[in-house]
This record gives structure tokens, C-alpha cells and sequence, in this order.
């Protein structure tokens, strides 16, 4: 029988991380020897180390979520490799919802079938693949036009780029709204998604105007696992199961 948690998946996926982290410790210890021949100041060196193992905590936790939610039907391996390499939640999630929908699956329980998951893998690969070839070869003539656009008239370089935003969160607002005609319990993503917003906006105030910047490598994950404690009760509250 398929098992999700297999240990070969587990040695494969471990295979593929050793790599990154090895790649990582390596680009350390080059840019490390660099700044010992520029002869940079050692305690700055530290005090810069140190604050970025910090303020990756932030982003950790946001990816223990989504391993944690991830591994629910698709196991540890494949969410574990995915979030640690190349993924992010707000991606690998619809892809895999996506994908079992189209072959009729509920993502309600652990998959068994390994056609579904190999499918769900070849999905997600494949996916994010396109942003990875788009950067590898036209970054920077899209750089560059960017900087052209701002370079030409700042104001409209700005609302350029706040639309490419606004188009990118609009892609996911389908799947939050895609269940609105079943009533109250259709509405209960749209309530999250408004807690969280206004958790968000907390956070921004107390950023901008109470001058907590420490806040804002937080401010994600404060409002991910607020929303997501919040949706409990919301979800009992407007007759959810």
C-alpha cells in the first residue's frame, strides 16, 4: 500500500534539502572569507549575524504552518521538501487543491492512491517552474524596464507595481469566494480572510505610527496564526462543521 510518510520519500526529499543547506553554508563561508579580506569590522560581522538568525524565525514559523497543513493529506516528505526549497503556501495549497479536484479527490484525508499524489507532485512542480525560467533568463530586461518605468515617472512606476501586486492577490480571492453560494458556511473564508486583514492592519499601525519596527518581520505570521486560531470559533459561530 502507498504510504505518503515512506521512508524513500523521506530519504529523497532529505537528499535534495542537504544540498541546499550545503549551497548555503557554502555562499556563508565564501562571502565570510570576503569580508575578513575587506577587513569589515568583526563585531558588526556578528551583530549582523545574529540578527538575521533572529528574523528568520519569523518566516520559519510561517512555513510550519504550512508544512503542518500541507502534511495533513499529502505527508511530511513532499510538503517538506517544497516549503524548503522553492514553495510557499499561498502557491503549493491551490495547486494541490487544484489538482485533486480535477481528478475528483477530497483533500480531507491522507492521499492513498499514488497516481493522485504523484499527479498533485507533477502539478506543483511544474507549476512554479515558469517563475523560475523567467527569472533564470529575463530578469534582468524585466528589471531594467522596471527601472526604466520609474526612471521615466516615479508616480506611475509605483501604481505599475502595486498593480502587479493587486493582480497576484486577486489570482487567489477565486478560491476564498468560490463557495459563497452555499450560504453563511460559504462566507466563512471571507470572514478569516477579513480577520486576518484587520490583524494586518493592527500591525501596520503599530509599525507606521508607534514606530515598532521590529513588528514588521512579524506581522505575517502574527496575522497567519492569529486568523487561523480565530477561524475555529468563526467557523462554529456561522455553522460550520
Amino acid at each position: 500500500m502507498f504510504d505518503v510518510n515512506d521512508k524513500i520519500l523521506f530519504a529523497l526529499a532529505g537528499l535534495v534539502i542537504l544540498f541546499v543547506l550545503g549551497q548555503s553554508v557554502l555562499f556563508f563561508l565564501i562571502a565570510f572569507k570576503r569580508a575578513k579580506e575587506l577587513n569589515m569590522d568583526m563585531k558588526k560581522l556578528r551583530s549582523v549575524l545574529i540578527g538575521t538568525g533572529i528574523f528568520t524565525i519569523a518566516p520559519a514559523i510561517s512555513i510550519l504552518i504550512g508544512l503542518i497543513s500541507l502534511s495533513k493529506f499529502l505527508g511530511l516528505p513532499l510538503p517538506w521538501l517544497r516549503l524548503s526549497v522553492v514553495g510557499a503556501l499561498t502557491y503549493e495549497l491551490p495547486a494541490a487543491t487544484t489538482a485533486a479536484n480535477a481528478m475528483g479527490v477530497s483533500l480531507n484525508e491522507t492521499i492513498t492512491d499514488p497516481v493522485v499524489y504523484s499527479t498533485i507532485a507533477w502539478v506543483m512542480t511544474l507549476g512554479i517552474m515558469a517563475g523560475i525560467f523567467i527569472i533564470t533568463f529575463w530578469l534582468r530586461k524585466i528589471e531594467s524596464g522596471l527601472i526604466k518605468i520609474k526612471g521615466t515617472d516615479q508616480k506611475w512606476g509605483d501604481i505599475f507595481m502595486d498593480s502587479l501586486f493587486l493582480g497576484m492577490i486577486s489570482a487567489f480571492l477565486g478560491m476564498i469566494f468560490s463557495d459563497v453560494h452555499l450560504g453563511m458556511v460559504g462566507f466563512i473564508p471571507v470572514v478569516v480572510m477579513v480577520v486576518s486583514s484587520l490583524i494586518m492592519l493592527v500591525c501596520g499601525y503599530f509599525i507606521k505610527f508607534k514606530n515598532q519596527a521590529w513588528l514588521e518581520n512579524y506581522a505575517l505570521p502574527i496575522s497567519m496564526i492569529s486568523s487561523m486560531l480565530l477561524s475555529i470559533p468563526i467557523t462554529h459561530l456561522m455553522g460550520g462543521v
